[in-house]
């Protein structure tokens, strides 16, 4: 017990937080009521004992460089849940409804100093954040589900213009960077006027999302589709030369084509254009390359339709 404040306890009982104090062998000098009610330990139990010996499940090196600091420092040191959700596994009070399994914690450590200007103890108090914690987790995950919707077509599932324009921006932006390749294809699906106009606009979407179903089955993890416009899909393809690029727009084609869409029983033959391009020095600009590509892909269309062209390729 520290003897310098013979009525601390009476004091730090009332206290609506965890307290205790350790000295710098993490021997533990006091242990409010808040504490003792929440584990198996009481102020008996625990004064004079080592505190790891009691929680061995502790972050012990955690806990010690924090510790440590405040001895060398001499100055508080402070750790939200953010950081650590919960120094101690006490139980939170909440209902089963709130999701976590200990009480969030925030943890304040404050040196005690001696006669001699010392550190001579530390001071930690623990105070439950649960329902903070909870409220803002909430809302981060709120605020990020906004944004994944924001950045997807509702129908197709992939990402929509702009945050497929973003995405592409951003690779050009580190393309010219480091001088790595980016190769960019945009594909139209044939005559799907006539798809709507035969079968219904709710066959076409199917048509939509089975292509895309198609494409996201045969791309790379780091390929980013994104649903340009309409019937007009875009897939930017990092780190993949002009002959890569020729060969999954072929691949693609075949895939897309070869095989109806199931509707209703009926099964409706399709077919796609493509077009595509590559980077080729450091002072790539991605409008000029969506340019190229669509000026591409147009040259596929006037061509006869269900084939690749390359943007090199083209009459221009």
């Amino acid at each position: 017990m520290i003897k310098q404040f013979p009525y601390i306890n009476n004091v730090i009982d009332c206290l609506d937080s965890g307290v205790f104090v350790i000295d710098k062998n993490f021997t533990v000098h006091l242990w409010n009521d808040y504490m003792a009610i929440r584990c198996q330990f009481t102020s008996d139990d625990i004064v004079g004992s080592s505190l790891f010996d009691c929680f061995p499940e502790l972050p012990q090196q955690w806990f010690k460089r924090n510790i440590k600091s405040v001895f060398l420092l001499k100055s508080p040191s402070y750790s939200a849940w953010e950081q650590r959700a919960y120094l101690f596994k006490f139980p939170h009070g909440r209902s089963v409804t709130g999701g976590v399994e200990f009480m969030y914690q925030n943890c304040c450590f404050t040196p005690i100093l001696g006669q001699d200007n010392n550190v001579e103890y530390v001071c930690v108090t623990v105070k439950d954040v649960t329902d903070i914690a909870i409220a803002t987790l909430k809302l981060q995950n709120t605020v990020t589900e906004l944004e994944r919707i924001n950045s997807i077509d509702g129908l197709t599932q992939v990402y929509n213009r702009s945050h497929w324009e973003k995405c592409f921006r951003n690779e050009v932006d580190r393309v010219n960077r480091y001088e790595h390749p980016v190769s960019l294809i945009m594909f139209d699906m044939d005559f799907f006027k006539k798809i709507n106009d035969k079968y219904g606009h709710l066959c076409g979407d199917e048509v939509l999302r089975e292509t895309t179903r198609r494409c996201t089955n045969s791309l790379r993890s780091v390929d980013v589709l994104g649903r340009y416009g309409g019937e007009e899909f875009c897939i930017f393809l990092p780190e993949v030369e002009l002959t890569g690029a020729a060969y999954l727009a072929e691949k693609l084609r075949h895939i897309i084509s070869d095989t109806p869409v199931y509707y209703n029983s009926l099964a409706v033959s399709i077919s796609v254009s493509i077009g595509f391009t590559c980077s080729r020095s450091t002072t790539n600009n991605y409008e000029q390359l969506i340019s190229e590509a669509d000026t591409a892909l147009y040259a596929a269309k006037n061509n006869g339709r269900a084939q690749c062209i390359s943007f090199f390729d083209c009459d221009v």
